[in-house]
């Protein structure tokens, strides 16, 4: 491989900050969310906004609760699982384009949005130091809602940004006895910075835990030299009543397939036959001014432009300003809280789920938290 990046794809007034970030990445240690990245490899779009592709397809989030059988429940819930991780890693992105670094939330920064099944969201970011974005979805009609909370500590390696996601998501099901399911995240890379056109693989392993004792491995991996293929995945579903695992395999961005029990595969999901459903927002207009979109709207229509210089000026004034406030409450002694988020210590159904996780994985998996950023209005029920 050239020690050179290719700039082809490269602005000509953006080379010069591309090729000293690449000289920057080649010899950084730590948290790379520290590092400035050059304005033509922004999304014009809030990592909190990211958050809502858990619900790429509302329609399988609210068929979890549907089965009758709690065996049946949790493929729904695997169903659904799969969809999320489409809908935050692949499907997200506009096609003919790259993966590019959405906007760094501010502390208390929200995004909200809704889709014409009355499914919700309401994410907020909860944590700067470290990161950390809260979200809570619900359905009141299907009884279904979901607490979660994700974050990202970022590395390179050679020619890969690593990203290991800290966090996990808890769904209940209302109608079924509140019935619980702690799903893991997995890790990412990040591909092709080096060529100017990042994309995002998943790697490593992510577990699914339900309080009705079936249990997933989800084990990804990713086209080699030789053999292999993009986006894939193989999940292996155990509980006691059954005779034998149950196989979920194929490509999280399309087709997958389900073998029971040691018999044949069948069709599982194929999520290229599946609309994605647009959310409702509120226009600018009626947003206020820490949400999401109104916050970034001119560094969004910056990038949007093209107007690279535009875009860094009106994001450095936003930045310096959140820093500002921070140091006037760290002088103030003022203690900042969220306000749609409590933090939970020792939150008893993540807890016991996640116990059964590191029983199950026979201790692959350790505890990474021991907390959940739970919406205020079911912090009741923790």
């Amino acid at each position: 491989m050239s020690s050179e990046p290719v700039l082809d794809s490269v602005p000509a007034d953006q080379q010069g900050s591309f090729s000293s970030f690449l000289k920057t990445l080649a010899s950084f240690t730590g948290d790379l969310s520290n590092l400035t990245c050059p304005s033509f490899l922004l999304a014009p779009i809030s990592l909190l906004e990211y958050s809502a592709f858990w619900i790429d397809q509302p329609e399988l989030f609210n068929a979890i609760t549907e089965p009758e059988t709690a065996e049946d429940r949790f493929y729904a819930a695997m169903k659904w699982y799969i969809s999320a991780l489409n809908g935050s890693f692949a499907s997200r992105v506009p096609k003919g384009e790259w993966e590019k670094k959405p906007f760094n939330p501010v502390l208390g920064e929200q995004f909200y949005c809704a889709w014409d099944d009355e499914t919700r969201i309401v994410c907020e970011q909860v944590s700067h130091h470290p990161p950390i974005s809260g979200f809570f979805v619900e359905n009141k009609k299907s009884g279904v809602y979901l607490n979660g909370h994700d974050g990202q500590k970022t590395r390179f390696s050679g020619t890969q940004m690593l990203v290991d996601q800290v966090g996990h998501c808890v769904i209940h099901l209302k109608n079924r006895n509140d019935e619980t399911y702690l799903f893991t995240l997995p890790s990412l890379s990040v591909n092709g910075i080096w060529y100017a056109a990042p994309y995002v693989e998943l790697y490593g392993t992510s577990y699914v835990q339900s309080s009705t004792g079936f249990f997933a491995q989800v084990d990804y991996s990713t086209k080699g030299w030789i053999s292999g293929e993009l986006h894939h995945f193989k999940a292996t579903v155990s509980h006691e009543s059954l005779s034998g695992p149950t196989i979920l395999e194929g490509q999280w961005t399309a087709k997958s397939t389900i073998t029971k029990h040691k018999q044949y595969a069948d069709d599982f999901l194929d999520l290229t036959a599946l609309e994605r459903p647009t959310p409702n927002v509120e226009p600018l207009e009626k947003q206020g001014p820490l949400e999401s979109r109104a916050l970034w709207a001119k560094v969004s229509d910056a990038l949007k432009t093209g107007d690279y210089a535009a875009a860094s000026t009106e994001k450095s004034l936003i930045e310096n300003q959140k820093r500002t406030e921070r140091k006037e409450r760290e002088e103030s002694g003022e203690e900042w809280n969220p306000e749609h988020f409590v933090k939970v210590d020792g939150d008893s159904v993540y807890g016991e789920l996640n116990a059964q996780i590191c029983a199950n994985s026979k201790y692959k998996y350790q505890e990474q938290d021991g907390f959940s950023w739970v919406f205020k209005e079911y912090s009741v029920n923790k």
